[in-house]
């Protein structure tokens, strides 16, 4: 190798962030006679500090939010500070009921800057089966294990700017906030408007503080939606998004960065007033909270498919009676099967289980890869029997 070539190998290494610093270590621990052996895991070692597979929490604090919300202050049960995230990221929180082990994915409200803990901001759920074990069983001191945190919902400043667009539809206001936070605490030049809405006036979540918020700081932009009754006193906007007036709150519209988390009919009602309004799809990032909840409302649904009708799942050696309109890994884990998960709405793919025989339905939000297509994977969290099944976990 010629001196150029070495002179401009020797200049790329040392533009390596840490590679200086690496080898002088090196040279340090030579020159102290080791042999390394001290080294061995010291990689895995820090990559599990830093994204570890399970974590063990502890409720330090219970907030009531509004009167179907909590935030539960989460702690690490040894007292060290919890891994980082990005915000908008979620843990996936495992629970124990009536013998049935599941879990929920919850994103993370609190900011990334902080690390002492994870404030999860909870709402009921109509009909849900965790939610209301969580809003009103759930003691102070309380051990749960969880996931790290994951998800790829979250600002990646190379590809989405500086202007970015929040639209966030009741709870979906959690990782909303966690943004938020983190942008304040930044020195770098946001221009962040979050449209939020909601149903009921006295339960709108975190409204006070993110009213405080915006009157501080000018590159911070708050436009409410109230779409059922409202006080005299509101000074928002009444009704659901609509066309006509997201033209006038967002000017130059396809040069923004959009987040839309909500349930899966507004996150869909979003997507397609931003599409309508030139913004491209990949300037939209979308964060189900969950599978949708009246599928068969969904244009691909069978049409002579009732969702209370009962059909037979068999596993294995094992068979057992499920409602159609239940997703396949509630199904599951009512009935003692378990598979990994995590997102619980089509993204992550870790709940996948091969589909043997019958049909299931699939709504878009299954991020289904053409391979699973072709191998008869399905995504359980979001996969909704509409015949008799056989599945290999």
């Amino acid at each position: 190798m010629s001196g150029n070539n070495l002179e401009l190998e020797a200049n790329v290494f040392n533009s390596v962030v840490g590679f200086r610093e690496a080898v002088t270590k090196k040279e340090e621990m030579e020159s102290n006679g080791s042999n390394f052996k001290e080294q061995k895991g010291l990689v895995r070692r820090t990559i599990n500090s830093l994204h570890p597979k399970r974590l063990r929490l502890r409720v330090k604090n219970i907030r009531i939010d509004t009167p179907s919300t909590k935030t539960l202050v989460m702690v690490s049960v040894d007292g060290k500070n919890l891994p980082p995230f990005q915000a908008g990221q979620y843990i996936n929180l495992f629970v124990s009921l009536s013998g049935v082990s599941t879990a929920r994915p919850y994103s993370i409200s609190s900011s990334p800057t902080d690390l002492s803990s994870y404030e999860l901001t909870i709402k009921r759920a109509e009909g849900g089966f965790v939610s209301p074990y969580l809003l009103d069983d759930v003691e102070m001191d309380q051990v749960f294990e969880s996931t790290g945190p994951m998800g790829s919902f979250h600002h990646n400043p190379l590809f989405h700017g500086f202007d970015l667009v929040f639209i966030a539809g009741g709870s979906g206001i959690a990782p909303a906030m966690s943004m938020l936070k983190a942008m304040l605490a930044s020195s770098e030049p946001f221009r962040y408007h979050i449209i939020y809405s909601n149903s009921y006036e006295n339960d709108v979540i975190f409204i006070d503080e993110l009213r405080d918020l915006a009157a501080a700081h000018d590159r911070f932009l708050l436009t409410e939606f109230l779409s059922r009754e409202t006080s005299t006193e509101y000074k928002g906007y009444r009704g659901r998004l609509s066309l006509p007036v997201l033209q006038t709150l967002l000017p130059n519209a396809p040069s923004k960065m959009y987040y839309v988390c909500g349930p899966t009919p507004f996150n869909e009602h979003c997507a397609q007033l931003l599409s309508e309004l030139g913004v491209k799809s990949g300037r939209i990032l979308i964060e189900s909270n969950g599978p949708p909840k009246m599928p068969e409302r969904m244009p691909a649904w069978p049409k002579s498919v009732l969702p209370e009708d009962e059909v037979t799942i068999k596993v294995g050696n094992n068979s057992f009676q499920a409602k159609v309109g239940e997703p396949l890994l509630n199904s599951l884990e009512r009935n003692g099967c378990f598979t990994e998960n995590a997102c619980r709405s089509g993204e992550c793919s870790l709940c996948r289980v091969k589909l043997k025989s019958g049909e299931v339905f699939s709504p878009p939000e299954a991020k289904i890869r053409k391979s699973d297509k072709k191998f008869g994977w399905i995504h359980s969290c979001v996969a909704f029997p509409t015949t008799d099944i056989e599945i290999q976990l």
